[in-house]
């Protein structure tokens, strides 16, 4: 049995992904971020770095509880336990971790930036418009990267894989950090095309207040979220 510590989150949705594409037994250890729980001193035992995701695996190596954290590690790791989503090919292998790589990163913490300054930042009174411009040029710069790899491929490796996982959940967060998937139409299909799969298709309650959901976040939330100096209005 594998403990998913989960949130919502693109990082977290790729572990989901890999966990229903592997058909391993998981349960979901709600871990919510607006009320501090990635700061709770037995999860800091799990994940150091207090952040989501992060996996237990009760049946690590030797049959001993193996915890990990770092989406990329444990994408990596279940696909060593189980064989699956690399390549057998060596090449194709290290391929399919160089893009992973990338995603963690690159994609990652770009369209992260651009979604803080583009839906967060605006409504706490910081609207810093270099900032926006700053990771919005970085956020076209990755897509266009992803666009130019996948104009001619079903797949980012010659197969599904890990590296397909790391990327997809960032893509269907386009409007958040400013980007549209028309103006990228092989990313588009690629992320259609994922999104029709079945692990993709798992939803996990959301146990959020219904405010958090839409960002009325408090002054305290702001400050577990996005540091000290986060106001939000009012």
């Amino acid at each position: 049995m594998i403990d998913l510590f989960y949130f919502v989150s693109p990082n977290a949705r790729k572990i989901l992904m890999a966990l229903e594409e592997l058909e391993l037994a998981y349960e979901i250890r709600w871990t919510d971020i607006t009320r501090g729980d990635q700061f709770d001193p037995d999860y800091l035992q799990v994940n150091p770095n207090g952040k989501i995701p992060a996996i237990v695996d009760h049946d690590g190596p030797g049959g001993r509880p193996l915890a990990l954290f770092e989406s990329a590690a444990i994408l990596q790791y279940l696909a060593d336990k189980t064989g699956r989503l690399l390549p057998a090919d060596p090449g194709a292998r290290w391929e399919a971790i160089c893009w992973t790589v990338w995603q963690v990163a690159n994609q990652g913490p770009g369209l992260g930036q651009a979604t803080h300054f583009t839906t967060y930042a605006p409504q706490n009174g910081h609207d810093d418009p270099y900032a926006r411009q700053r990771f919005g040029t970085e956020a076209a710069r990755v897509y266009q990267i992803l666009e130019e790899r996948l104009r001619d491929r079903d797949h980012i490796v010659d197969e599904f894989s890990i590296a397909d996982i790391a990327s997809f959940p960032w893509t269907r967060l386009g409007k958040g950090h400013g980007i549209s998937l028309d103006d990228y139409p092989a990313v588009r299909d690629w992320s259609d095309r994922i999104s029709e799969r079945p692990s993709a298709q798992v939803t996990v309650p959301d146990q959020r207040s219904e405010d958090a959901k839409n960002f009325r976040y408090t002054p305290e939330q702001y400050r577990l979220l996005f540091g000290a100096d986060a106001r939000p209005v009012g």
